[in-house]
C-alpha cells in the first residue's frame, strides 16, 4: 500500500464542490425554510411534529454516495497491470566460483563437478525460467545473461573450471556486482545464487559489494559437512545476508533453491508501456447500496 496513490488526483476536487451541492440541495428542499425566517428556532422547533431526525440518514448517506462516486472516478490504486509483453517470472542469475580450491576432491569426485551436477539439476527444475550464469576467480566473468534456454546454462556450467579462468583467486564481489547489474538492465526484478566452496574475499570488499547488490542471496555450500570450509561459508553469509543450503546428496537442496529464488521480488516499475491498474470499480457495489437506501416507498392511500 505503499505505492497507493490516485490515476486522476484531479476528480478529487469535486468533493468540496459535492459538500456545496449537497448543502445548497438540502437548504432549498427543507419545508420550513420559509417559516424559519419568521419564527424563532426554539419556537419552530417545538411546533414542529415529525421533523427531528426524520430523513437525516438518507440525506448524510445521499452525500456519502456523492463523495464515494467521486473517490472512485478518481482512480484509486497501488499496482501496476502485468504487462502481457513482461516476464512475471524472476530471473536468477547463479555465480559459480572457478577457482583451484573448487577442483578438491572432497566431496568425490571433486567440488567442482559436484557444482556443475547440481547446477544441471537447478536449470532442469527452472525448465523454461529465466537463469544466468557467471564464473568467477580473481575476476568475473559472464558466461550467459538470464535465459529461458536453462538446457544450454546446465552444459555450460560444465564447461567452467579453473583452467579456463584468467586471474586465480576469488572476488566475489566482482562478480556480485556484475550479477546485479544485468538484474537491474533487465528490469524484472531476481535473485543471486553463489555456487562455492569457500569464500576468501576481503571482509571490506564484500562490504561495499552488499552495498550495491539489492537482490536476495543464496549460497549452495560446495563442501563436505562439518568442515572449516562450511562454516567458513556460513560465517560469510552473515555478512552478506545471504542464505545458506548444504550440499546434499538428494535434490532436496536444489528444491530449496528452487522455491526461494520463486519467492523473489518482480520488478514491474519501469517497465515500458506498464499501467497502473483500476481499482476504483470496487467502490461501485457502495455507491449502488447507498443510493438504494435514498429511495423513497411512495405510500398510496385506499381510494
Amino acid at each position: 500500500m505503499t505505492d497507493f496513490h490516485f490515476i486522476r488526483p484531479a476528480v478529487l476536487l469535486l468533493i468540496p464542490v459535492s459538500v456545496w451541492l449537497w448543502l445548497l440541495w438540502r437548504k432549498q428542499s427543507d419545508p420550513l425554510r420559509g417559516w424559519r425566517q419568521q419564527i424563532d428556532r426554539e419556537l419552530l422547533a417545538a411546533l414542529t411534529v415529525g421533523q427531528s431526525g426524520t430523513g437525516t440518514v438518507p440525506q448524510w448517506l445521499l452525500l456519502a454516495m456523492w463523495i464515494t462516486a467521486v473517490v472512485a472516478a478518481a482512480g484509486p490504486t497501488w499496482e501496476l497491470e502485468p504487462s502481457p509483453f513482461a516476464d512475471d517470472v524472476a530471473p536468477l542469475m547463479i555465480v559459480l566460483k572457478a577457482d583451484v580450491s573448487m577442483d578438491t576432491p572432497d566431496p568425490q569426485p571433486s567440488r567442482m563437478e559436484r557444482a556443475t551436477l547440481k547446477i544441471a539439476d537447478i536449470a532442469a527444475a527452472r525448465e523454461g525460467l529465466p537463469l544466468g550464469l557467471i564464473a568467477y576467480a580473481g575476476s568475473a566473468h559472464l558466461v550467459l545473461p538470464p535465459t529461458r534456454d536453462t538446457q544450454i546454462v546446465g552444459q555450460m556450467a560444465a564447461e567452467v573450471s579453473p583452467d579456463i579462468m584468467p586471474v586465480p583467486g576469488d572476488r566475489l564481489d566482482m562478480a556480485l556486482q556484475k550479477a546485479q547489474q544485468i538484474i537491474s538492465d533487465g528490469g524484472q526484478g531476481g535473485s543471486i545464487l553463489i555456487v562455492a566452496d569457500t569464500i576468501e574475499t576481503a571482509d571490506s570488499d564484500l562490504a561495499a559489494a552488499r552495498q550495491t547488490v539489492r537482490a536476495p542471496l543464496q549460497i549452495l555450500s560446495v563442501n563436505s559437512p562439518d568442515s572449516d570450509q562450511r562454516q567458513n561459508v556460513e560465517a560469510i553469509a552473515s555478512t552478506l545476508n545471504a542464505t545458506v543450503q548444504p550440499l546434499q546428496v538428494d535434490d532436496s537442496d536444489v528444491a530449496t533453491i528452487i522455491s526461494q529464488a520463486a519467492s523473489a521480488p518482480v520488478a514491474r516499475e519501469g517497465r515500458e508501456g506498464s499501467r497502473w491498474q483500476e481499482s476504483g470499480y470496487w467502490l461501485v457495489p457502495v455507491v449502488a447500496l447507498l443510493l438504494l437506501t435514498t429511495f423513497r416507498r411512495e405510500e398510496r392511500g385506499d381510494s
